[in-house]
């Protein structure tokens, strides 16, 4: 790719509270530079003000000029929004434990800042091929790593969800950073495991490269999880380096 290259996203985001739950715990942010979500924990509403506070403290992002240090800036933005959810929890000992994944993609036109605590995950579509691009922080994924469990014994574990990581009110916990090229053609998904655990990479991998509207493609894939139970919430954020010419 030359250096002079810059490339607009298109996107699509979509959330859905599933079919077991009450509240839907996620938030999600798609605009022209910042991708993200954030899937809450804590029980009751305080998911939702763990995932709410986190997108807000990011969002700012989306609005600011390219810096020359968009990986410094995503995590500098991390680091404030766990501040911001200790001072909460501090403040108020109700929201003692609450906590929220996050998978975030800041662009800067030519490619992306990566940015993971958790189990949401990002996914890379590229040349007809699907990779997961993030590394679930998980008790069962460190048992896999380890070769102590099968990838497919970890998926139909009963404690899969289990973290190890998470950003909350309980210290500072260190994300996952990364730099990524982007190429036109590329497909990204961005998704809460409530999409993830419910449904396939193959059914993945077939929606993705299905409707050229990222609006349809986003729609089915919670349409797929709903389909599978929807036991969870379900959020997902799917964006497209336009193909060139």
């Amino acid at each position: 790719m030359s250096n002079n290259a810059s490339f607009t996203l298109r996107y699509a985001a979509r959330t859905d509270v599933g079919l077991r739950r009450s509240l839907n715990e996620d938030s999600v942010y798609a605009g022209p530079r910042l991708l993200a979500v954030a899937d809450g924990m804590g029980g009751h509403s305080h998911g939702e003000v763990a995932s709410a506070t986190v997108i807000a403290a990011l969002s700012a992002l989306d609005g600011d000029p390219p810096g020359a240090d968009p990986l410094g800036a995503l995590e500098a933005a991390i680091t404030e929004a766990g501040r911001q959810l200790k001072e909460m929890a501090e403040r108020d000992p109700r929201l003692t434990g609450m906590g929220t994944t996050l998978t975030a993609m800041l662009w800067d036109g030519m490619g992306f800042a990566l940015a993971h605590i958790g189990d949401s995950r990002a996914y890379m579509l590229r040349d007809g091929c699907l990779y997961q691009i993030t590394r679930d922080h998980t008790l069962v994924q460190s048992l896999v790593d380890d070769g102590q469990m099968t990838a497919e014994q970890a998926a139909a574990h009963p404690r899969r969800s289990l973290l190890m990581r998470a950003l909350g009110g309980s210290g500072s916990v260190e994300p996952d950073l990364s730099m990524r090229e982007a190429r036109p053609g590329d497909r990204y998904l961005i998704c809460s495991d409530g999409l993830s655990g419910v449904v396939g990479p193959e059914a993945l991998h077939e929606t993705l490269t299905g409707p050229a509207d990222l609006g349809a493609a986003a729609d089915r894939l919670i349409e797929l999880a709903r389909q599978g139970g929807g036991p969870d919430n379900i959020s997902c954020v799917v964006a497209e380096v336009p193909p060139a010419g």
